[in-house]
């Protein structure tokens, strides 16, 4: 073992003991190279300054969480996997009286205000409640405030158009001097707050869960743990929404789901291993 791959051992020892965070199970490449980029960006000069750092700046583990979180996302996000929540799975939620949505990993919030809107659209907002949580605390801070730059605008919109929208994307934000700022009746039915995936437990019962392109930074047995308590979150015939490069063949928990749209890696859970089906 090389001296980087000790540092990173410690790393997380300092993490989870110093701060109560688990990094543990994370993908190794994937965490060395995001611990490697905080490195850079702080200055440290080494790994083991970082963990200096760590262990005795009380107030540095915020900046640690946020680098290590990769808050990264956009309005309508391969906008072939919304239209077919619209047309595919919100008519069988329609049935629902009442809607529980968990979108987990929400970084600054853009997926979750997609959602909304394509809810809102087809006339299920109104019985709809989304629970938007993250571990990063600025991230969730900067969700809450809908807030983004207006260079994001026009690709936002051509998703918007591509996911099936009914309307003009500017319909639901407001623009001034470099941002835009998205109508705030689109948080209504919003819940913003911390969760960790990797320590925390159900919370609701929910007919769908959004966790897109955070499982690819997990190692195998933290992405069955992770898809463990998505199976134990959702309603019988409820439906799990995963990035478009992740999915659960290889998983031993796969028998709990049925695949419903491979392209759009949408699944539907039933009780106990059953195969359920999509009607």
């Amino acid at each position: 073992m090389d001296v980087e791959d000790i540092e990173i051992q410690l790393f997380i020892q300092a993490m989870q003991l110093r701060h109560g965070h688990d990094f543990s199970g994370y993908a190794p490449a994937s965490l060395k190279r995001r611990v490697l980029e905080l490195v850079r960006m702080h200055a440290t000069g080494t790994i083991s300054e970082l963990n200096r750092r760590v262990l005795h700046d009380e107030g540095f583990v915020s900046r640690v969480i946020e680098g290590l979180s990769v808050p990264v996302s956009e309005m309508f996000r391969d906008p072939f996997v919304f239209k077919t929540l619209r047309e595919t799975i919100l008519p069988v939620l329609a049935s629902h009286p009442q809607i529980n949505v968990w979108q987990a990993g929400c970084a600054q919030g853009q997926e979750v205000y997609s959602l909304a809107i394509l809810l809102e659209e087809e006339g299920l907002y109104e019985r709809t409640r989304i629970y938007a949580t993250d571990f990063n605390d600025a991230a969730l801070a900067a969700a809450g405030e809908g807030i983004y730059a207006t260079r994001d605008a026009r690709d936002w919109s051509r998703n918007y158009l591509e996911a099936g929208g009914k309307r003009s994307f500017s319909d639901y934000y407001s623009a001034r001097y470099d941002f835009i700022k998205l109508d705030q009746r689109l948080r209504r039915n919003v819940t913003f707050f911390n969760h960790n995936l990797v320590t925390d437990v159900v919370f609701c019962e929910a007919h769908l869960i959004l966790c897109r392109n955070v499982l690819i930074y997990f190692g195998n047995a933290l992405q069955d743990r992770t898809l463990g308590l998505f199976r134990d979150s959702l309603v019988r015939g409820g439906f799990l929404c995963l990035g478009t490069r992740e999915n659960i063949d290889f998983s031993p928990l796969a028998a709990d789901f049925q695949e419903v749209d491979s392209a759009a890696r949408i699944y539907r859970v039933g009780n106990q291993g059953t195969r359920p089906s999509v009607r």
